[in-house]
């Protein structure tokens, strides 16, 4: 975390599905990237042909040991990602640092009740285990887009002030699923 005059800048790791969802993380990188330090993964940067074992190591050691802030990009098929489990994953356990604040980020295609809300079964599993608890925290894109740093920075206090209600109890996914 670096400190610019009155704003900090927190570490922040990007959780999406690549393939559908990257329009929403290039607008992030492009208008709403200022006060934070991008610690996501790249398209490119791991190669997928390494064993899961692997993968997950760099993604926790060289990705998110310190990141401070997990969001996640939730789209239609984003649950059925096994990568976005082991982020997610990755950013909860407990480390040096303590866990990173969770945030999600529902996006324009997801669908909501008659009365607003988003459904859980259309969260990955361990996001809306943590969401359930009160530890992550749900925003749409469009108030996401108005209030990023502002969210930011609520994951990031709510990482300290409700670590015991952080829900990484299960098992991690080891392959990607239809989720249809």
């Amino acid at each position: 975390m670096y400190n610019y005059g009155s704003a900090t800048e927190h570490k922040v790791f990007i959780s999406y599905y690549h393939e559908e969802d990257q329009r929403y993380k290039n607008y992030i990188d492009t208008h709403l990237s200022a006060g934070i330090i991008n610690k996501s993964v790249q398209s490119g940067d791991i190669n997928t042909d390494n064993s899961d074992e692997y993968i997950k190591r760099l993604i926790r050691e060289d990705y998110i040991s310190d990141a401070s802030v997990v969001i996640v990009l939730i789209g239609p098929k984003t649950k059925t990602r096994k990568h976005v489990d082991w982020e997610i994953y990755a950013g909860l356990r407990a480390s040096l640092n303590g866990s990173a604040g969770l945030l999600g980020i529902m996006l324009p295609e997801l669908k909501v009740s008659s009365d607003g809300k988003y459904f859980y079964d259309d969260m990955p599993e361990r996001f809306a285990d943590n969401a359930r608890t009160g530890y992550a925290e749900i925003y749409n894109w469009e108030y996401a887009k108005s209030h990023f740093i502002n969210i930011i920075e609520t994951a990031f206090n709510n990482r300290i002030t409700l670590r015991d209600k952080i829900n990484n109890s299960r098992v991690q996914k080891s392959y990607n699923t239809t989720g249809y």
